[in-house]
């Protein structure tokens, strides 16, 4: 279905730049780049497994390139100064267990002026500062974007249109974005691949730059629906059932909350990035929300470095909090005079419930360098301190019991060509 969409859409340009552009006898023009990471990472410990977000599988103690490594390989197809097309391919680990290709982009874009840009297709959602290049580790300080914040949003890109507006206003260059669409995601879980649909999605991206200050501003909105959970739909349906069959009038409310069809989410966030001298700056906060057991979140992480010749070490702090649950109306025991089975299925069900319903907090403090030893490279080491408070927090496969904190290095080498 989304392929035959991303088709229709990318003849939408041709017509606005016939409409446009003026006639020219130029040749097209093919541009090819790429970019990839390979990485090495470890923890010191087996009793979780450190991941990035929606990788099915991690790391312990032995060390292994699945986590931070990937390659990715761009087209660029110019056919006039109006009309272009671009493609993406991506090959990494995500929520399938190995690596694995994937259309990152695919779009036209129609120049509509020197100042508005149109594009159609499969385009990144842009709800983060480096939404555009989270998976080029050469573009980027740390040798991965904080999980905390970037475990928020499960989609990377979006299926549909979208324009850009750009403006200077003196010394400053105002961008605004407004992205519109839906995507079909796969999402690691602990009992295979699930699919989370997004449908009416709207975006905004305000960017205004100013020498080496830029400041953003995001907000997305979106309907969510996964229907191929197995061990959702089954606590949905046990909860409907035994309401119906006892009489607890609360259950079939509560499983209509914690349902995730066409349920309607936002993302919030603002970041600041300073480039200045040998002082390089990030940071971002965002507040998540849906109207499903998905919870709410605030997340928010600091980092800062210094040049030093060829070297940038760099010092890192992110955080995540779930701040919002469905309230758990399971009664804690049945009535007098109902059969003995009652309570202790209210029980299991409560159970369900607080397990579907449980938040991930989560603080990691991270300590790297970064070195440009050769045109177009730069070799990374970075250790990583999470801290999961109360759970194992984003980490996977965690023995029972297990909290962490857990200690993670990696070294990657970060390449673009």
């Amino acid at each position: 279905m989304h392929t035959r969409f991303i088709v229709s859409l990318l003849t939408l340009p041709l017509a606005l730049s016939c409409a446009y552009a003026q006639e020219t006898s130029s040749a097209p023009t093919v541009a090819i780049s790429g970019f990839g990471t390979a990485a090495m990472t470890m923890s010191d410990t087996d009793k979780a497994e450190f991941a990035r977000p929606n990788q099915a599988s991690g790391v312990g103690k032995t060390a292994r390139p699945g986590v931070d490594s990937n390659f990715g390989v761009q087209a660029n197809i110019g056919v006039n100064a109006w009309l272009s097309f671009t493609a993406q391919g991506l090959v990494r680990k995500d929520a399938e267990d190995d690596f694995g290709a994937e259309l990152a982009w695919a779009f036209a874009k129609a120049k509509v002026s020197e100042k508005l840009s149109i594009r159609v297709g499969r385009i990144g959602l842009p709800v983060f500062m480096i939404s555009d290049y989270r998976n080029v580790g050469y573009a980027n300080t740390m040798l991965r974007p904080p999980g905390e914040m970037y475990a928020q949003v499960a989609m990377n890109s979006l299926d549909g249109i979208d324009a850009t507006w750009q403006e200077n206003i003196g010394d400053t260059t105002i961008s605004a974005q407004l992205a519109f669409g839906g995507s079909r995601n796969g999402i690691a879980s602990g009992t295979g691949v699930l699919h989370l649909d997004t449908r009416g999605t709207t975006a905004l991206n305000l960017v205004a730059e100013h020498g080496p200050l830029t400041v953003r501003f995001g907000r997305a909105d979106t309907t969510l629906t996964v229907n191929d959970s197995s061990q959702l739909n089954s606590l949905l349906s046990a909860l409907r059932a035994t309401g119906a069959g006892y009489g607890i009038t609360q259950l079939a409310p509560l499983a209509n909350a914690l349902s995730v069809d066409k349920k309607k989410a936002s993302f919030t966030a603002v970041g600041l990035g300073l480039d200045w001298k040998n002082l390089v700056v990030q940071s971002e906060y965002a507040r998540r929300k849906t109207d499903s057991y998905v919870n709410a979140t605030d997340s928010w992480y600091v980092m800062a470095g210094y040049r030093i010749d060829k070297l940038l070490p760099y010092y890192n702090h992110a955080e995540t909090k779930s701040v919002g649950h469905v309230a758990n109306t399971v009664p804690a025991a049945c009535p007098a005079g109902y059969p003995a089975a009652c309570t202790p299925t209210l029980q299991a069900l409560s159970a369900g419930v607080n397990a579907l319903n449980a938040g991930v907090t989560q603080s990691t403090d991270t300590i790297g360098v970064r070195w440009d030893f050769y045109r177009s490279l730069a070799l990374k080491v970075q250790i990583d301190r999470v801290r999961p408070s109360g759970s194992a927090g984003q980490l996977l496969h965690a023995a029972p019991g297990f909290t962490g904190p857990v200690t993670v290095g990696a070294v990657a080498l970060d390449f673009v060509f």
